[in-house]
Formats: structure tokens, sequence, C-alpha cells
């Protein structure tokens, strides 16, 4: 084989080896690529934007729950005015019963009134006519003879004026009971008229009554609907919550963020304090406190609870952060219930337990079990600190 044919040949295998690195080798183009890994700088990119995504999706369940508590409260209030409203039914109703009742009572003394007045009217009848059978119907033919029989003409006159004043007497008494038993028989009537009228409000009032009570189930339907509705979004903001924790966790700022924290941990240690007996607390400090201890260490232990309630109260004590319970709380970015709205809908339904109320009470009178420190996370590799069940005080 001559020099040039060598040559040729290593040529040759050159180009192959190029084809083959470049894709031009074989019958058609074929293409390759070699993906590089991402970069830190690009990871830590991706999950900024995640996070964004996330906070974004928050802000948006933020406002459902906002626009779910007005309507809450809408029902609520609607709620109320109709239990005012079938309140005062059940008092008119009542009210009405109670009318009947007398109203009946009425009917049975006047019927009573009315049976008395026609047994007296039936009975003066027949005594009526007992004493007309004595003069007139056993006297017979001597009636006549018996009045001539006085001895005088005087004396017959005067037993028949005597006879005639009973007559008119047993009229008159004949008159005056047929007058009042029509008295009487009237009376009946309109009271049984008014016992009508009194039925038919009372109808009324029980179909405003079933309206009412219908709208109050409706309503109570509807307030329990958001209430289910308020929970799902509360869940959401949980879950929201965590995500961007997690998200924040991943970051690589979160190391500098650490660090910040733990100068400013320490910074706060070496900086002035006051005395808890020179803190004034505010009306709803501990209400506050307690719902945020539920919000931040609900499921924690006792000793979790007060290390919650403990770092809030060392916040207020310390020079470097606010000098109010509220402030504290609600500082910028501090604690993620009060930025994600958690905090409030806790709150708006009072959801610490005795033991949060007993963890805020202990912290506001100056126990501590963390010492004076001022921040707390749940467990991460490499940060130190004091662990109390599912959190790490620093």
């Amino acid at each position: 084989m001559t020099g040039n044919m060598r040559k040729k040949q290593k040529i040759a295998a050159i180009l192959l080896v190029v084809a083959l690195l470049t894709g031009t080798a074989g019958d058609g183009p074929e293409t390759f690529s070699v993906s590089a890994a991402p970069t830190t700088q690009e990871q830590i990119n991706q999950a900024e934007n995640e996070k964004r995504d996330l906070q974004e999706k928050q802000e948006e369940n933020q406002d459902e729950l906002e626009g779910l508590k007005d309507v809450q409260s809408d029902l609520k209030k609607n709620l109320n005015e109709l239990n005012k409203q079938l309140k005062q039914v059940v008092e008119n109703l009542d009210e009405l019963e109670q009318q009947i009742r007398d109203k009946e009572q009425e009917i049975v003394e006047t019927q009573a009134a009315l049976d008395e007045a026609i047994a007296t009217e039936e009975w003066q009848y027949k005594c009526m006519v007992m004493r007309a059978r004595v003069m007139y119907e056993y006297g017979g033919n001597n009636y006549l003879y018996e009045l001539l029989s006085e001895g005088s003409l005087a004396g017959a006159l005067n037993r028949a004026s005597y006879i005639e004043k009973v007559a008119a007497s047993d009229r008159k008494l004949m008159d005056d009971y047929k007058a009042n038993r029509e008295l009487i028989e009237e009376q009946e009537a309109r009271l049984e008229q008014e016992k009508i009228e009194l039925d038919n409000l009372k109808l009324a009032a029980e179909e405003e009554k079933s309206k009412v009570s219908g709208l109050i189930s409706k309503t109570s339907s509807s307030v329990k609907a958001t209430a289910e509705q308020i929970e799902e979004a509360e869940k959401k903001a949980r879950e929201y919550e965590e995500q961007i924790r997690k998200k924040e966790e991943d970051l690589e700022y979160l190391r500098k963020k650490l660090a910040e924290e733990i100068a400013m941990s320490q910074a706060a240690a070496q900086a002035s304090w006051r005395d808890i007996s020179e803190v004034s607390f505010a009306e709803g400090d501990r209400y506050l406190l307690a719902n945020l201890i539920y919000c931040e260490a609900g499921s924690e232990p006792d000793a979790g609870k007060l290390a919650v309630g403990a770092v809030v109260i060392n916040r207020v004590l310390s020079s470097k952060f606010p000098d109010t319970v509220v402030g504290v709380i609600y500082q910028k970015n501090q604690f993620s219930p009060a930025r994600s709205g958690r905090l409030q809908i806790a709150l708006e339904a009072n959801k610490a337990t005795a033991s949060c109320y007993k963890a805020a009470d202990e912290a506001m009178s100056g126990i501590t079990n963390v010492g004076t420190c001022v921040f707390f996370r749940t467990l991460i590799e490499g940060l130190t600190g004091i662990s109390i069940g599912g959190h790490i005080f620093y």
C-alpha cells in the first residue's frame, strides 16, 4: 500500500468520525443534541417562577375567601333578621292563641249564663202557668162567687186587682227574662264571630310562621354551604401556604434568609429588652395571640403552643421588633397565617382552643420555654436551635 493510499484511508476515517459526531453519517440527515444539566441559578429561577405561580393562586384564593366571607356575612345578617321576624311571629301567635283561649272561656261562660237564663225563664214560665192554673183553672165556675163572697165590692175588686198585678208581674218577668236571653244570645253570637276572626288571624300567623321558618331553613342551608366553601378555601390556603413554604425551603436564598434571621435573633438577644411588667396589653391581644397560636401550633403539644406565644411576646419585649402584639403579628412577611388570610378566618370563628388561650395567658405573663428566641419554623436540615414538637426555635 502506497503512502498516498494510507493517507486517503486516514482522511476517510477522520471524515467518518466527524460524520458520526455531527450526525451526517448514514443514508439521511440525523441530528444529535446534548443537554447540559440545569445550573443552580436556573433551578432557582424555575423554583421562583413556580413560587410566584403559587402566590398568584394564593391571592386568587384569598380574593375568593374574602368574597365568600362577604356572602356569609350578608347571609348571617339576613338570618338574624329572619330570626327576629320569626320571634315576633311566634310572639304574635302566642298572643293570638291566648286571646282565643280567653275568648273560648268567655263563650263557655256566656253559654253557661245563657243556659241559666233559659232555665230561669222556663222555671218562671212554669210558675206562671201553675199560678194561672190555680187561679183560673181550679177556680172554675166558683171564681166569680169567690170574688163576690168577699163581703163587699171593694174587697172583690182588691182581690181582682191583686190577681191582675200578679199576672202583670209574671208578664214583666217573662219579658225581662226574654230580653236578657236575647242579650246573651247576641253576646254569644258576637263572641263566636270574634273567635272566627281570631282563628283566621291565627291561621294567617301560622302561615307566616311557616313561611319565615322555610326562609330560615333555606338561609341556614346557604350559610352552611358557604361555611363549607370557606372551609374548602381555607384548606386550599393551607395547601398553597405549605407549597410556598416548601418552595422557599428549596431556594438557595433561604440560606441567606436564615443567616439574616439568625443574625437578627442574636442582635435582638444583645439589644435592649423591656420587662414584661412594662407592657400594657391592649384589649383583644389575648384573643389575637390565642388564634395565632391555633393557626401556627394548633396540633402541637402544650409546650409547642407556649413556645409560639413566647416568640411573639419576645418580639414585643425586644427593641428590634414592634412593641405591640398587633404590630408583631401583622408585621410584613413574618407570620404566614396572617399573610394568607387563615388567621382572619380563625379570628372570625374564634377557633382557638382552651389550650391555646392557656398558652397565650402564660406567654403574656412572661413565661417562656424558648429563652429569647424570636424566630421559629418547621424542622429543616442544618438549622440548630430549640426543638419543640414540629418546630425549631432560634
